[in-house]
């Protein structure tokens, strides 16, 4: 009796591996069709909240799995979210697919211009992708075993700075969700537990009096005056801001002619540090340098805000199981010709050659990590268990924002890494609806990491999507 018993466990065992391996194989046989996809997004490079036929791309391919979208949600036309399924677990799949300004690339290995006004340069064509490949996935493991629950992609614009998710958590979008998952491209492989900074972000208009710069320059006022003493005082503020802060600006307009005293100028800062209390601080001491250098100039200033975003909740429980899944998916091997590619790559980034380990192997699980960048994933992770990785869809030693990452997005590397990702999301995702313990375990964390005091207040404030920040 007893050894039956635990032939039927074992049987039962195996059987749910079996169907597990299947996922892995349907997601390698639709592989060249997600490619084609990712590569469409790429060649489209559309800019922050400018993604109406990347995200259209999107749903046509989840509303043709059998999807439900929700289109336009949080008042953002490039936002949307779409559903199978019904009641609990609910599980999330988080997707972007914004370019960057500035960043145009051929998929050559040299810096080529592909004559657009963006760049696929943090890789989010195939971000975008794999998670709907992983969505669509889940689902028809979800059909094929009759399993209860729902699995929701949440098509999330404007990363880059646009702040898109935070709209959508003050918009309530996340609060029904059990666990939320998203990836990240990469020059490695890797599920450690993640870390990101707090971000404020805000464009600073400077308006002045035009004069002609020669024969009346004491009947003019310079906007751009205005701005460069800000930028002056915010530099001499680094000495006295935490170590760990950064601030960043581009002065966006500077007046169109030296002759002409500039009526109107415009500079665009960041400010950033791993916890959300000294960005606010930080910001708010920018603030003071421009209503300074305003009263200095004899200008007037105001301010847009643009973007805000949380630093980034680990979760642990998740995040083993998340890495449990990218071990068993493993990375890829480079063929000649993308060997060929890499190479050359590597050394434009001053290396003598690639190192494909980063790229084959699975690097060590890590429970603390440093942050560097900011991601408006934060918002969700103070709203719901959230988990994340990393897949090398760029050649090993590649920095996001260059013309090599983006670069390697558009060619086979860029996909293959896409593929890892979007079967470790499936993995993780299904793991969850087979194992509710895993999801009270994983709130059980969450709670006990937020605090339970916690009251959720976006950095953005009250003000509506900005939606043409990238203009």
């Amino acid at each position: 009796m007893v050894l039956s018993a635990l032939a039927i466990f074992m049987s039962t065992v195996t059987n749910a591996q079996k169907k597990l391996d299947d996922v892995l194989k349907t997601l390698d046989a639709k592989s060249e069709s997600y490619g084609e996809i990712a590569q469409t997004i790429w060649d489209l490079a559309e800019m922050g909240y400018q993604e109406e036929k990347s995200a259209a791309l999107l749903q046509k391919t989840l509303t043709d799995a059998g999807f439900t979208i929700n289109k336009g949600v949080a008042g953002i036309p490039t936002a949307f979210t779409a559903e199978y399924g019904s009641g609990a677990p609910i599980i999330g799949i988080m997707g972007e697919y914004d370019a960057l300004p500035g960043l145009s690339q051929q998929a050559v290995p040299e810096k080529k211009s592909a004559g657009k006004a963006a760049g696929h340069a943090c890789g989010h064509h195939v971000f975008g992708t794999a998670s709907t490949a992983a969505a669509i996935a889940v689902k028809d493991w979800m059909e094929s075993n009759n399993a209860k629950g729902s699995i929701r992609f949440y098509g999330t614009p404007a990363e880059e700075g646009g702040s898109g998710k935070v709209y959508m958590v003050r918009e309530g979008l996340f609060d029904d969700v059990d666990a939320a998952l998203h990836w990240h491209p990469s020059s490695q492989n890797a599920a450690s537990a993640g870390a990101a900074l707090a971000n404020k972000s805000a464009k600073f208009r400077f308006y002045g009096i035009s004069a002609h710069a020669a024969m009346a320059p004491e009947r003019g006022r310079s906007a751009l005056d205005g701005v460069e003493a800000m930028n002056a005082m915010v530099n001499m503020l680094r000495e006295h801001v935490p170590e760990k802060a950064r601030i960043h600006y581009v002065i966006t307009s500077g007046g169109k002619a030296p002759n002409v005293v500039p009526d109107f100028a415009e500079v665009y800062y960041y400010a950033r540090h791993n916890q959300r209390d000294v960005v606010i601080d930080i910001f708010d001491r920018i603030v003071k340098a421009g209503e300074g250098a305003a009263l200095g100039t004899g200008t007037t200033m105001d301010f847009e805000m643009i973007g805000g975003t949380h630093e980034l909740l680990p979760n642990l429980t998740l995040q083993k199981l998340m890495h449990d899944n990218l071990s068993r998916v493993g990375g890829m091997e480079y063929t000649p010709e993308e060997k060929e590619f890499a190479d050359k790559i590597a050394i434009s980034l001053g290396y003598k050659g690639v190192d494909i380990a980063k790229a084959r192997n699975i690097q060590p699980y890590k429970t603390e990590a440093k942050a560097f960048g900011s991601t408006d994933v934060g918002d969700v992770s103070f709203t719901v268990p959230t988990v994340g990785m990393g897949a090398a869809t760029w050649v090993p030693g590649t920095p996001a924002h260059s013309w090599q990452a983006v670069a390697a997005g558009g060619t086979s590397i860029g996909n293959k890494g896409m593929m890892i990702a979007a079967k470790t999301l499936a993995l993780t995702a299904i793991n969850l609806f087979q194992d509710s313990n895993l999801i009270k375990k994983a709130k059980v964390e969450f709670l006990e990491r937020r605090g339970s005091d916690f009251k959720y207040i976006p950095l953005l404030g009250d003000r509506a999507p900005a939606l043409d920040y990238r203009n």
